[in-house]
Order: C-alpha cells, then sequence, then structure tokens
C-alpha cells in the first residue's frame, strides 16, 4: 500500500526533468497518475520509459490554449474518475531574456507558457474538486519567484511572481473547500531547461545543484500530507545557492 494510493496526479510537463521525476515516485507510492506535454512523442517516450501500465495516462496538450486544457482534464477525468492532485509544473525559458532583449512576442510567450497554463488547469480541475471536498493542487514555481534577479530573466520571474500569487490566493479562497495549494519554490536544478541559460552550465556547477528528483521528493511531501495539513509555501535550493 502506497501513500497516494486511491488517488489520481496531473501533471503538466510531464515528459522530461521534475515533471518525469514526480510522475516516477507517485507512481512508486501507487498514485494513478496522467502527464500531459505539448509534444506527444516526448510525452509517449516518457510513458514507456515510466512503464506504469494501467495506472499511467498520457496525452498531449498545450496549456496555453485553455480550450485544450478542458478537454484534457474532460479526458484524464474520463480516464480515472477523478483528479486529485494537480502539478502545475508546465514551463520555459529563453535564451535572450534580458530587459533589453525581450519583445512583446516572447513576453507573452513567457507568460502564457509560465503563468496562463497553470492558470488554466487550475480552473479546470477547481469544480471536482470543489464537488468532492478535497484536492492538491502544487504549482512548481522557482526560487525566481521569490528573488526576482538576472538569473531568470524578466518575464520568467514576472511570470513565477504571477504563480506565486495565483497559488496563495486560490490557496485562501478555497480552503473552506478542503482544497490546499503549494507553491514549491526550487533553486537551480539540473534539467533540460538549463540548455536555454545564456552562458553554457558547466558539469562542475552542475553537480552542485538540485537534480530532479529532490523536487519530486517535495512534491510527494505535500501531496501525501493529511488532509488537515497544508503547506503553502516550500523553498527547496542548492545548499551552495544563496537565498538572500
Amino acid at each position: 500500500m502506497g501513500r497516494l494510493s486511491g488517488r489520481v496526479a496531473l501533471i503538466t510537463g510531464g515528459g522530461s526533468g521534475v515533471g518525469l521525476a514526480t510522475a516516477k515516485l507517485l507512481l512508486a507510492e501507487k498514485a494513478r497518475v496522467a502527464i500531459c506535454g505539448r509534444t506527444m512523442s516526448k510525452i509517449q517516450a516518457a510513458a514507456d520509459a515510466l512503464d506504469g501500465g494501467a495506472g499511467l495516462f498520457a496525452t498531449m496538450c498545450d496549456v496555453t490554449v485553455p480550450d485544450k486544457v478542458e478537454a484534457m482534464v474532460r479526458a484524464v477525468t474520463a480516464k480515472f474518475g477523478r483528479i486529485d492532485i494537480l502539478v502545475n509544473n508546465a514551463g520555459m525559458n529563453i535564451k535572450k531574456r534580458a530587459m533589453h532583449e525581450m519583445t512583446p512576442e516572447t513576453w507573452r510567450e513567457m507568460l502564457a507558457t509560465n503563468l496562463d497554463g497553470a492558470f488554466y488547469c487550475t480552473a479546470a480541475v477547481l469544480p471536482q474538486m470543489r464537488e468532492h471536498k478535497d484536492g492538491v493542487i502544487i504549482n512548481i514555481n522557482s526560487i525566481s519567484g521569490k528573488r526576482s534577479g538576472p538569473l531568470g530573466g524578466v518575464s520568467y520571474n514576472a511570470a513565477k511572481f504571477g504563480m506565486s500569487a495565483l497559488g496563495i490566493c486560490v490557496g485562501a479562497e478555497e480552503k473552506d473547500n478542503g482544497i490546499r495549494v503549494c507553491n514549491i519554490y526550487p533553486g537551480e536544478i539540473d534539467t533540460p531547461i538549463l540548455k536555454d541559460r545564456p552562458a553554457p552550465v558547466t558539469e562542475a556547477h552542475r553537480k552542485q545543484i538540485l537534480r530532479a528528483e529532490d523536487v519530486a521528493d517535495a512534491v510527494l511531501f505535500v501531496a501525501a500530507l493529511p488532509a488537515r495539513a497544508s503547506v503553502p509555501e516550500l523553498v527547496i535550493k542548492p545548499t551552495t545557492q544563496l537565498y538572500i
């Protein structure tokens, strides 16, 4: 019997990095898991690697499109009967992230993926969570959503600050419906998003920073707590990274 036996989790951006590591861990704890991403071949490869059998559902979804999000949530609910845990993990960054490099188009793209998608997914699952008087929404945010600086870039930071406000406000609004919301703020993580850093990341630096499974462990900690316990915010960072 796993800690999440009987629970259903939906993880966006589930094809790699934190999303994939989280799916693996939640499956090990006997949750039924749905993963989604923008590229079906990538999501299918992740599903093949996870080998979750009937307890795993993989589907393509662009979380920046509200109609596609609603269709995806309907498909997951039809497959598993309900959604108990939503992990808003889909996100992106770009190399040209300084203010003088931004354009209206790249600004909009960054906010659409890193903030709008979390709103659309949250809005799509809330009705059934309200009906069940139960649910956990976990936003994979970033230290950039707590401490704005050049490393994340202006649009990424703005989106992550917005995600922080979204999570805190929804948690306050929905607490009497038994719905718990947690913003997890990781520091640097060795995931594929590092390829979009303006300057290449050295192997020595990669060895010092978080792994995707470290953040997945934080997700499991929050998701497995009893209904009486809620963690609104959780910061996890590499030991060597400043948090000031």
